[in-house]
């Protein structure tokens, strides 16, 4: 295992922090011009050229079967709705309300790591999830007024992304995390692909493929390199510092995303959105500080002790 190196951790952290809403500003820029599914088709195959050299090159792990390989089909079908149902939300809500209404995501993996694996989540972390989601609503009303339904959209994403997460759990000791992500690339491709012949054959604007101009070349390859090096930087990151470190850290998307939508777009939270994004990132934090105290009461209780 690697030394813990924490401020290179964070470092990195802080890389992906950046880079993810950024690689969501061009997809709010692409959604005006290019159909949805042609920019979901570049970023994963964009994942897939850039990562499978270097799976080769390094000679990493990337053959599966059985359970590791249904589950990563799975994962990877989550993944192409995810990313689909944000860069659609993006067309319709402002960048930092659409990743803050997102961050309701550790309120979900909390009540799922509850319900469904059975893990032990005490009174108080669920009282956060609910505040927490109260903050997220209040992000979500002013939206919901003025576009309806696709303000629902990043909730549906947040919970989307849960069950990636806990997928992602169960696989995550049998795989090898580049190999991982360049076999999903591949996957993504062949599973959005027949959408788009599909759509060419029906003539249905949102499935249709079009050649991009100049620009739109320069975005689309763009947001593929992006979102591929966030994800390489978050689990880079995760090999030099601890993730209760580092899990504080991804709320510093929220204003990054707010000052790109506010120089991109001239976009900003009003005061009801505002507040919404300040309590929920007040309960994610709490939740995860509570995380990290369980973490070190269980170390404690099992550290032998000295004869």
């Amino acid at each position: 295992m690697s030394e813990d190196r924490p401020l290179l951790g964070i470092s990195l952290m802080l890389g992906f922090c950046i880079l993810a809403p950024a690689g969501d500003a061009i997809a709010k820029l692409l959604g005006a011009s290019v159909p949805l599914v042609q920019v979901v088709l570049f970023r994963f195959a964009i994942q897939a050229l850039m990562l499978i050299p270097l799976v080769w090159a390094t000679g990493r792990l990337w053959r599966m079967r059985g359970r590791v390989l249904a589950l990563t089909l799975l994962r990877t079908l989550l993944h192409v709705v995810g990313i689909l149902g944000m860069f659609t939300a993006l067309t319709y809500l402002p960048l930092a309300d659409a990743i803050a209404i997102l961050f309701v995501m550790p309120f979900f993996m909390l009540i799922l790591g509850r319900f469904v694996l059975g893990e032990e989540v005490g009174v108080r972390r669920l009282f956060a999830c609910l505040v927490g989601f109260i903050g997220t609503l209040l992000v979500v009303q002013p939206s919901f007024a003025e576009v309806g339904w696709p303000a629902l959209l990043p909730v549906f994403v947040a919970a989307n992304f849960s069950v990636f997460m806990l997928i992602t759990r169960q696989i995550a000791r049998q795989t090898d995390p580049i190999g991982l992500q360049a076999v999903s690339g591949v996957m993504a491709v062949v599973m959005i692909a027949p959408l788009l012949l599909l759509g060419s054959l029906l003539d249905l604007p949102v499935l249709g493929l079009q050649s991009p101009d100049s620009r739109e070349w320069g975005l689309l390859i763009a947001i593929g390199v992006l979102g591929t090096l966030a994800h390489l930087l978050m689990t880079w990151s995760l090999r030099y510092a601890p993730s209760a470190t580092l899990a504080p850290m991804q709320y510093l998307e929220i204003p990054f995303a707010t000052l790109l939508g506010w120089v991109i777009f001239s976009d900003l939270p009003n005061l009801l959105a505002g507040a919404g994004i300040v309590v929920t990132m007040v309960a994610g934090l709490y939740i995860i500080l509570r995380e990290q105290a369980t973490a070190r009461l269980l170390a404690q209780q099992v550290k032998p002790q000295p004869a």
